[in-house]
């Protein structure tokens, strides 16, 4: 096994149409009665933790088990119903990447997502991408997403049972923060300009490769194959 690539999922490999952030305002309001959402709390690049931790503090809901479980439940049960509401796609080249990828024996193929482990899951099943990838590191457990990217490589580790190279690693995402986490695990990293942020936005963080999409995934396949 010559490679491990860490994918991020939304903005990186698809686009699901606002359903994770319909989902939380969904699940706010059937958790807690929260009908006024308003609110400029960032999401790109975050876990879903973070993200939940800084709504549970807007909004003065007390964080504790109880509520965190229950705001969870019913998060997953509505990006259920927000992945069939809404549109949403694929991203361009992430078909054909994963196919040739999954046909070559020496990679393999991870998650490094601040998605809540299930709704990640979920979207992948959703979009059919979720066959390629048998573990991951997710957002259930850490604010910060240089931790994810520990475990993603921990879980690497295990799910291959050896211990992987740095240089054999690849970290794979749309948003400044993947560059810094694939940097705090010692990986390369390629970022694409698929998200919300600018080619040039995503070169100030200084990936190893930068790619505006995936539409010809010859540039990732040479490097890995």
């Amino acid at each position: 096994m010559r490679h491990v690539c860490l994918f991020d999922i939304d903005g990186t490999l698809l686009n699901t149409g606002g359903a994770g952030q319909a989902a939380m305002e969904r699940a706010l309001e059937a958790a807690f009665g929260l009908v006024d959402l308003n609110h400029d709390i960032p999401a790109a690049g975050r876990t879903d933790r973070a993200i939940t931790s800084d709504l549970f503090a807007h909004h003065g809901i007390e964080l504790h088990d109880e509520s965190w479980n229950s705001f969870v439940t019913t998060y997953v049960e509505n990006l259920r119903v927000s992945l069939a509401d809404l549109t949403g796609t694929v991203l361009p080249g992430i078909v054909e990447l994963l196919d040739e990828l999954a046909s070559h024996g020496d990679v393999s193929m991870g998650l490094l997502t601040g998605n809540f482990r299930e709704g990640a899951w979920l979207k992948l099943s959703h979009y059919k991408l979720d066959h390629h990838f048998a573990y991951g590191g997710f957002g259930d457990d850490h604010h910060d997403r240089d931790d994810v990217a520990r475990t993603a490589y921990a879980e690497a580790c295990r799910h291959l049972k050896r211990d992987v190279e740095r240089e054999q690693v690849w970290v794979i995402g749309d948003t400044p923060s993947d560059v810094r986490c694939g940097r705090a695990i010692g990986a390369n990293v390629i970022a694409v300009a698929t998200g919300i942020y600018s080619a040039d936005e995503l070169a100030a963080a200084e990936p190893d490769y930068l790619v505006a999409d995936f539409s010809d995934p010859g540039m990732l396949l040479a490097r890995l194959i």
